[in-house]
């Protein structure tokens, strides 16, 4: 345990420092984001005042047919609003503020993320931007690109990317893994017991997790086939990615909540696409170049580092503790 508080006291500063500065980055991108929407140029011929109702999103239903009122600013600031509310909420608990549980990590390196939210989003974001670099890197590498669907319109393509957290956490995780998961290891029928397993899984008693790991990584690989599954999805080399991002979700859906599963995704969606959004207009590039431009490379480097400490992190807690395996990583 000495030789683990040495190595933890040698990351303490530079993980501390890289996990306060993706948070920096984290809450920048919220005004980023209502700037590129509301004040540039990014949606070309049309703009925030595009109804709603005329996206391909409703093409195939009667949707488009109600008279609703609604513009795709409005959506966006619905959407920008709810993420703002669960950013605050994991900044400030549930235990701690953010401050209050990084500050001891500085000198120690330990910390225990139960005691805040955004400890974990920040840290499990970078590992699954660690864990997309390299499953892209080696299928580049053997000749598989993964190519995203064709969107014609920026501001349209930054608003779905902005939705598909909440919609995607919401039918993933919360329905295909909170109501299994609840079913298998909860004794009680409470309703309001159901809703806070929901909320938080961590509230089961969870012994043996070995039925709940399987349950994630059988949800993941649909979550990544439907990814590449329709004629204007992802190409085929998106499937190892989604799927691997869709476990490690599924972890932190387990292991810390809905709310966390649901801001990690944000920030590899909306979080992204707003600093290239902003790139691409202030710069008059287009959103390809923008993703290749020195800031956004600059970005990933911050991401992936943060990622190799996270991991070394996770790997020092687990290879030095004599506890029996839980779900406390």
């Amino acid at each position: 345990m000495q030789d683990s508080n040495k190595l933890l006291q040698l990351l303490g500063i530079p993980f501390t420092a890289l996990l306060s500065v993706i948070f920096g980055l984290l809450l920048v991108s919220f005004p980023l984001g209502i700037y590129v929407v509301f004040e540039t140029n990014v949606g070309g011929d049309i703009n925030f005042e595009y109804p709603l109702t005329h996206l391909e999103l409703f093409a195939d239903t009667d949707f488009y047919q109600i008279p609703l009122d609604v513009n795709i600013g409005d959506a966006f600031v619905i959407l920008w609003s709810f993420y703002l509310v669960l950013f605050a909420i994991a900044v400030l608990g549930p235990k701690k503020d953010f401050l209050k549980t990084i500050s001891p990590m500085i000198s120690s390196g330990d910390y225990d993320a139960r005691l805040n939210y955004m400890i974990g989003i920040t840290k499990w974001f970078s590992i699954l931007i660690l864990v997309s670099v390299l499953i892209n890197f080696v299928q580049q590498g053997i000749g598989i690109d993964i190519v995203p669907p064709l969107v014609d319109n920026d501001l349209i393509q930054f608003f779905y990317v902005s939705l598909a957290p909440l919609v995607e956490e919401f039918g993933f995780r919360l329905i295909l893994l909170g109501i299994p998961i609840f079913a298998l290891y909860s004794g009680r029928t409470s309703l309001k017991y159901f809703v806070q397993c929901l909320w938080r899984p961590d509230s089961l008693y969870i012994t043996n997790p070995v039925k709940a790991i399987a349950l994630i990584i059988f949800v993941s690989i649909l979550f990544g086939f439907l990814h590449i599954a329709f004629e204007d999805s992802w190409s085929a080399g998106k499937l190892a990615q989604a799927t691997a991002s869709g476990i490690i979700l599924g972890w932190v859906y387990l292991r810390y909540g809905f709310l966390a599963s649901v801001l990690i995704h944000w920030a590899a969606n909306y979080f992204i696409f707003s600093y290239a959004t902003f790139i691409s207009q202030a710069n008059e590039i287009s959103l390809q170049d923008a993703f290749s431009h020195s800031l956004m490379s600059s970005l990933e480097i911050l991401l992936l580092a943060s990622g190799v400490f996270s991991v070394s992190v996770l790997f020092i807690h687990k290879f030095y503790s004599r506890k029996k395996p839980s779900l406390e990583i």
